[in-house]
């Protein structure tokens, strides 16, 4: 009989490592969205509010090099600071008493005015800004492979399908561009979100701050690198929304390339194929299969993520100054988002820059239609629409 005792602690190698999610484990966004990563961007946050305070002199300069020093060097346990955010409610508030007391003399000066929601925000804007720079960078690789086969194939007839029959003669040129523009509006509506700093302090008002406040949360968008918001966005969750949304469509995008993938390449049809390589695709009973694995992995986050997004977006219901679980049940969903739809973005690139294209048997199976037809009718204005797509592409690029 199998144990019912987990083999690993908690704290250990048990920790996710995305076994029931391969499309995002071992993969950059991975990287950029686990949890040292959060906590790490929290304490950046703290630095980064600390380094802004003193350039306004509202804490000694002395201040803010100590608590720079101690969260570089910090070593905090993050399964620890897990297990005692359930006092509070958040993790912040232990990452704070342990920052204070790592900083020694300075900590008093440790999270000045601040609440722990502007911490947290901060640091998950921070995470999410990390995630986005990788994440574009392979939307980057897609679109560009993507282009290439557009262009190559502008003229390569092939059938076109409506709900799953053979219908009129396309190009592939017309459904890579097809691809194409959808990845490319995706990524440019997920370069667009704006990502701000969050400081407000206990009610949202900057109580703390006097005359300087305005002038602090500046600086501290400075300090990050992230944008400036026009008021604290406590209970106004349109960065996460916007985010969220973002993310959902891009993963949309990307599972709109493997879903055709994955149809043409049922060995009915055999129209195109995941490259081949060493244990790729490989089934553990069937020896003879290729199985489209890159365009699994891609649908399975182009599934899940719509749900996570839902999640945040319902979350925007949040109640006066402080949400009391709206916000708290948010951040795994958007965490999901993001190393999901990293993790399809570096997998999709993966699948569309090795794609394989059997132009002969396009045609073979376009025969087929073509005597059901009765003759050839063309394939319209596929190549046209192709070079849109294509223009598009490149103005984008300029």
């Amino acid at each position: 009989m199998p144990s019912e005792t987990p083999p690993f602690p908690a704290d250990g190698p048990s920790a996710d490592a995305g076994l029931l999610s391969p499309v995002r484990a071992g993969t950059e966004a991975e990287a950029a969205t686990g949890d040292a990563a959060y906590l790490a961007a929290m304490l950046d946050a703290e630095v980064a509010l600390a380094r802004a305070q003193a350039r306004l002199e509202i804490i000694p300069a002395a201040a803010a090099e100590a608590i720079t020093a101690a969260a570089a060097a910090s070593g905090i346990d993050v399964a620890g600071v897990a297990r005692r955010a359930r006092g509070s409610g958040n993790p912040v508030v232990p990452l704070v008493a342990d920052l204070r007391g790592l900083a020694g003399a300075a900590g008093e000066h440790v999270h000045k005015g601040a609440t722990s929601q502007d911490i947290a925000d901060t640091g998950a804007m921070l995470v999410a800004a990390r995630t986005r720079r990788g994440l574009l960078s392979h939307l980057d690789r897609t679109l560009d492979a993507l282009a290439g086969i557009a262009a190559r194939y502008r003229d390569t007839p092939m059938a076109g399908r409506t709900l799953g029959r053979q219908a009129l003669p396309t190009t592939f040129g017309a459904k890579a561009a097809n691809w194409l523009l959808g990845c490319l509006e995706a990524r440019e509506r997920l370069a667009a979100v704006a990502l701000p700093v969050q400081l407000g302090g206990a009610a949202g008002t900057l109580d703390a701050y006097g005359d300087r406040a305005l002038d602090l949360v500046a600086a501290f968008a400075e300090e990050t690198g992230l944008d400036v918001p026009v008021l604290p966005w406590h209970t106004r969750r349109t960065p996460v929304a916007d985010l969220a949304s973002a993310l959902a469509v891009t993963a949309g995008a990307l599972g709109k390339i493997a879903t055709d993938v994955w149809l043409l390449a049922q060995s009915e049809v055999d129209e195109v194929a995941e490259a081949a390589g060493p244990g790729r695709g490989g089934s553990s009973s069937m020896p003879h299969k290729r199985n489209p694995a890159l365009s699994a992995l891609v649908r399975s986050a182009a599934l899940q993520v719509p749900a996570y997004a839902q999640v945040v977006l319902a979350a925007q219901a949040a109640p006066l100054e402080r949400p009391a679980g709206e916000w708290h049940a948010e951040w795994q969903p958007l965490r999901e988002c993001l190393r999901l739809t990293g993790g399809a973005a570096e997998t999709a690139a993966e699948l569309v820059c090795g794609l394989e294209v059997s132009a002969e048997r396009m045609g073979e199976n376009l025969a087929g239609l073509l005597d059901v037809l009765g003759g050839d009718p063309g394939t319209g204005a596929a190549a046209v629409l192709a070079d849109r797509a294509l223009d598009a592409y490149r103005r984008s690029r300029t």
